[in-house]
């Protein structure tokens, strides 16, 4: 039993959703998403309640996963288009920092050259200063994939805490050598 899967997803209002076929299509004030469904699962929408139910034909395990899977991206989907999602992403270090050109994310965080990251269209990343990086869309997913690769360029090294880090992430910094004589 699906306890997330039986649970019904509210529409916001100013969120429209389309369903035909397998194919979810949800329009809002933010954007627009798409997503395809899987057929162990069907998604109706109930118009008196304004709700999208998500149910299961059969009980078999990969139904069951697909039925909690696909209501939590429907959930994520409808939050996406009405209020959009957004990661924030700190630089520690001396001399590293981050700044935008056109479609690119310029870091240089303490290699021999600059790293170039080509930000994708559906994503506005901007730098309100030099160390630190915003990132905000509609798509869950796409935001915190392209987070997560700016992230993994310079993780935070444990010793120092150098490195790019999520907001408000508590990086364990481990002790030095001692000097003993």
């Amino acid at each position: 039993m699906s306890r997330i899967g039986n649970k019904p997803v509210a529409i916001p209002a100013g969120v429209t959703i389309s369903i035909a076929d397998r194919n979810i299509d949800v329009e809002g004030p933010k954007g627009k998403l798409s997503f395809k469904h899987r057929p162990e699962v069907t998604v109706a929408v109930d118009s008196e309640t304004n709700q999208v139910i998500v149910s299961r034909d059969v009980d078999d395990r990969p139904s069951r996963e697909f039925h909690g899977l696909t209501r939590a991206i429907v959930a994520n989907m409808m939050v996406g288009v009405k209020e959009g999602y957004e990661k924030k992403l700190e630089i520690v270090g001396v001399g590293y920092l981050a700044s935008i050109s056109g479609d690119t994310l310029q870091l240089r965080v303490g290699y021999a050259n600059e790293l170039h990251r080509k930000i994708p269209s559906d994503l506005t990343v901007s730098c309100p200063d030099q160390t630190h990086v915003v990132i905000q869309g509609c798509d869950k997913q796409s935001v915190g994939q392209f987070a997560a690769e700016i992230r993994s360029l310079r993780k935070p090294e444990p010793y120092k805490g150098k490195g790019i880090r999520y907001q408000g992430e508590q990086v364990k910094i481990k002790p030095g050598k001692s000097a003993t004589k």
